[in-house]
């Protein structure tokens, strides 16, 4: 069975965005993310996105010529969950679907054949989902930097969740690459 893989930036105290949305903290760090998802991206062929996150996506990675990425995230195949989108165009590539029900969705993507599912950005979608039990690997790329509030990774919730470590890696600039399994 596929699995859905969750992947953020994330500041030291926990936030994936700081406040105004502000994601430029993570730019000391994105260089060195690439060479870990150059090696994610042979493990996964579609990649999940929450409205907000598409829009924020499709303005930049079609014409991303220069970004050793690119390539690769845009063969991807894209599905876009989306109650206000009518389509999903990707530039000269492939369009997204867009679906409307994130769990029906995900559900179904699991049992079909292929590689993992990339769920990049989208806290609010990934929160459905981890709450749904659907998330099978939460993948936090640590930023040197506390932003002391912002747009939290993590839902709250009543009860803890427990978490299984897959991997601590430290990179050169400070940051850590921290993988788990929701246990």
């Amino acid at each position: 069975m596929r699995e859905l893989i969750f992947q953020e930036y994330v500041s030291l105290d926990g936030y994936a965005a700081g406040p105004g949305d502000d994601l430029t903290f993570f730019d000391s760090v994105a260089d060195q993310a690439d060479s870990d998802n150059l090696d994610l991206l042979e493990t996964v062929d579609t990649m999940l996105l929450g409205a907000n996150t598409y829009r924020l996506f499709v303005d930049f990675w079609p014409t991303a010529t220069d970004e050793v990425i690119a390539p690769h995230l845009n063969r991807l195949r894209k599905v876009v969950v989306s109650s206000t989108l009518d389509s999903a165009p990707w530039g000269d590539w492939e369009p997204g679907e867009i679906v409307t029900d994130p769990v029906e969705a995900v559900t179904a993507l699991k049992s079909e054949e292929g590689k993992n599912i990339i769920l990049w950005g989208s806290i609010s979608l990934f929160h459905t989902l981890l709450t749904a039990d659907l998330v099978d690997e939460i993948q936090l790329r640590v930023c040197p930097v506390l932003l002391g509030g912002g747009k939290p990774v993590f839902p709250t919730q009543d009860t803890p969740q427990p978490l299984t470590l897959l991997e601590a890696t430290p990179w050169a600039t400070n940051g850590t690459l921290l993988r788990y399994k929701p246990s």
